[in-house]
């Protein structure tokens, strides 16, 4: 156990490289990773769910009671900037409606278990992060496919009831079902959120490499605009969390996580409603496999500066 906790720890250490060695042998050389296959996705976003789920507790639910002015900041802030910012870019780069539709999904979607991760390495306020995750999450269902139609219903059709329930399936079931169990059995969760970071490292590469390597064609064929659109949506993204974190008087704890939090996104589950809402729309997928890879660089990168930053 000892053994695996340690490569757990490197691995979560250098996740970044991982993904990024993944997206790359998986774009340069697709038949690599063409085994895994794209109906896979939704289940290992479920183990990555679960996960998640296995590290909550209700003490993490207090929180926003106990701080609800910073959670419900943060939740506005997730839904409001993110989509904004995405419809904005898409429009001001001329991009197409497939592309458009996977940058928008990207963001309506809620931050991902990454930006926990991210804020611990930052030394930023870890509670406020697992705390506007768990509500951002929660909240997906509804906000995501509804704000997801707001912004698209001109352009592309949007299957609401499809994405709802996709996010049900795939987000809520997975997490409530591994909070319930850390709420029955505490004890054997304490040993097992150890490994964690190994397990949904492996899922989070495998889910990249999935759509990656069966869009390999597609993401070599979009050119540079899609990869400057994606790079701009979530450096933007951090730069606004951090504006309004400093415009707030966050204290500089609270305004890390603010930051990472509303810039990073939960694309891999961006990439999974892009399949099952715009399936006419195969180059949907696209913008969710591009961020999946570039926001955990990025990542790595700003908690190696805002380490720095006390």
């Amino acid at each position: 156990m000892r053994i695996l906790e340690k490569i757990s720890d490197f691995i979560g250490k250098w996740m970044a490289v991982v993904v990024l060695a993944i997206a790359a042998l998986s774009l340069f050389l697709p038949k690599s990773t063409l085994w895994i296959e794209l109906s896979w996705v939704n289940y290992l976003l479920m183990v990555v769910m679960f996960g998640m789920g296995l590290t909550l507790k209700l003490s993490d639910f207090a929180l926003v009671f106990a701080r609800p002015k910073e959670i419900i900041i943060g939740c506005a802030s997730q839904f409001v900037v993110m989509p904004a910012l995405a419809f904005l870019l898409s429009k001001i780069f001329g991009l197409d409606a497939a592309l458009m539709a996977g940058v928008v999904l990207v963001g309506t979607c809620p931050g991902g278990t990454s930006s926990n991760v991210i804020t611990y390495l930052s030394k930023g306020d870890v509670a406020l992060s697992v705390g506007m995750t768990s509500v951002n999450t929660l909240l997906a269902p509804v906000l995501t496919p509804a704000i997801t139609y707001l912004l698209l219903r001109t352009t592309v059709s949007v299957d609401v009831l499809a994405m709802f329930l996709s996010i049900v399936k795939v987000v809520i079931v997975p997490i409530a079902l591994g909070f319930a169990i850390n709420k029955f059995f505490g004890k054997w969760t304490a040993r097992a959120v150890k490994v964690l970071p190994l397990v949904s490292v492996i899922a989070i590469a495998m889910i990249v490499a999935a759509v990656v390597s069966h869009n390999a064609a597609k993401i070599l064929s979009t050119g540079a605009i899609v990869f400057a659109v994606v790079i701009l949506h979530n450096l933007l993204g951090y730069g606004c969390g951090f504006g309004l974190g400093k415009l707030l008087k966050f204290s500089t704890p609270k305004t890390k996580a603010l930051s990472i939090e509303i810039g990073m996104q939960n694309s891999g589950l961006a990439t999974s409603l892009a399949a099952t809402a715009f399936s006419s729309l195969a180059m949907a997928t696209v913008p969710g496999a591009i961020f999946s890879v570039w926001h955990n660089i990025s990542g790595a990168i700003l908690a190696n500066v805002y380490r720095r930053w006390e």
